[in-house]
């Protein structure tokens, strides 16, 4: 058991990143403003998303080639698109991470009283973005892959249990009959809800870029760990982010649902709502563990982005210029740091819009990555063993047109 877990790396930090805006607010409010009706959801996208995930560490371990390198076989242009996809969107969605964790950590250890400069104030939502960043920044630079790799496995197994304990309370305590009815949103407000809870669920299909990097870490790490290792790996964090995330729509469903709360977009506010509620009904004794449990979600999330983004954006830079930099990791995650920090200052009041924003681009850029990844793990670049199976490639063309039909039906009701 002991040897199984240390095997374990990239699969758990996927799960780690994928389980943190997507679960604790997007899969949380499907439950309190839908009860268990988008179900159905959260199964079709996390089954029709699976191919595109898996085919990042599949390939990896069965050519030591990140994606990236993957990318540029098939073309100098798929690279730079995904360059430009990705500056366009990294600083938002690690604002919308680390502002979540803040509001939490600000709700449930210190609330700092505003600092002033001049006509402009730092909220306490504000001062603790920037030291979890300061935090996650140091851990990274000085630990580096190793040191995220063992902090995962610690905060995952930290984050099941709290909130399978969470969940087996509330159920206990639930005395109203939980309706199974699927719910289809029909106006424009729910279905840009239903979008944005799809594109992040269980996570952006670019992570498995991602995954595809932290896989070539690991195995200069472990040789031992084979392709059939990653795609262990790969499927048990995969899965925990399902299992994490109907948790979490339960959690919503029976604590939330039907109570008349409406959720603000202020970080600092929404946190103070979310887990006032849980403790509201389940009592205050769980505070501690409905605290642990979202900001553990929040903040696996804020670390993993924060180590990711660069990372890619370093590899890309290189393949794209044909020469190695020394430091661009550094490079790209202090400009990430300064870029975030920049965005909360004077965009926190709409935390809400921002992460719609995000989490809908990432699900209408979802149909780029499936059809690259798919058109990369079928081609000559891969191993003929290890190119899909049947079912994967029927299972890969159904997720094609599962993604182009839902983007293209959310553009229509613009």
């Amino acid at each position: 058991m002991i040897t199984k877990l240390k095997a374990l790396g990239p699969g758990l930090l996927f799960a780690g990143a994928a389980i943190g805006v997507s679960h604790l607010v997007q899969s949380t409010r499907a439950g309190a403003d839908f009860g268990l009706g988008l179900i159905w959801a959260l199964v079709l996208v996390t089954l029709f998303k699976y191919p595109f995930f898996q085919y990042g560490p599949r390939y990896a371990a069965a050519t030591g080639e990140s994606l990236l390198e993957g990318y540029k076989k098939l073309g100098k242009g798929v690279l730079i698109a995904y360059y430009i996809l990705t500056l366009g969107t990294m600083f938002v969605i690690q604002m919308a991470v680390t502002i979540v964790t803040a509001g939490i950590a600000s709700s449930l250890f210190i609330d700092f009283e505003p600092i002033s400069f001049g006509s402009h104030a730092i909220s306490s939502v504000q001062i603790w973005s920037i030291i979890i960043l300061l935090i996650c920044l140091l851990l990274l630079i000085l630990g580096k892959y190793k040191l995220l790799d063992n902090l995962m496995k610690v905060i995952i197994i930290t984050l099941s249990i709290s909130t399978v304990v969470a969940v087996a309370m509330a159920l206990f305590n639930n005395t109203t009959p939980l309706s199974l009815t699927q719910v289809l949103p029909e106006n424009s407000l729910e279905i840009t809800f239903l979008i944005a809870f799809m594109g992040w669920m269980p996570a952006p299909l670019d992570i498995s870029i991602w995954h595809s990097l932290w896989a070539i870490e690991k195995k200069k790490d472990h040789n031992s760990f084979s392709t059939k290792k990653a795609l262990f790996d790969f499927n048990m964090g995969y899965f925990s982010t399902i299992f994490l995330g109907i948790g979490f729509v339960l959690l919503g469903a029976l604590v939330m649902y039907g109570s008349g709360e409406t959720f603000s977009n202020s970080a600092g506010v929404f946190a103070g709502q979310l887990i006032d509620m849980y403790t509201t009904s389940l009592g205050n004794w769980a505070y501690i563990i409905i605290g642990l449990a979202a900001f553990t979600t929040m903040f696996s999330t804020t670390l993993t982005t924060l180590d990711a983004s660069p990372r890619s954006m370093d590899r890309t830079t290189e393949l794209l210029l044909k020469r190695p930099f020394k430091f661009g990791y550094l490079f790209w995650i202090v400009l990430l740091c300064i870029g975030t920090v920049c965005i909360f200052l004077f965009l926190a009041s709409e935390m809400g819009l921002l992460i719609k924003i995000a989490t809908i681009l990432s699900f209408i850029t979802a149909p780029f990555y499936a059809i690259v990844n798919y058109r990369l793990i079928s081609s000559k670049h891969t191993p003929k063993q290890w190119h899909p199976s049947r079912n994967l490639h029927v299972l890969s063309w159904l997720g094609i047109l599962f993604l182009i039909g839902f983007s293209v039906w959310y553009l229509t009701t613009l």
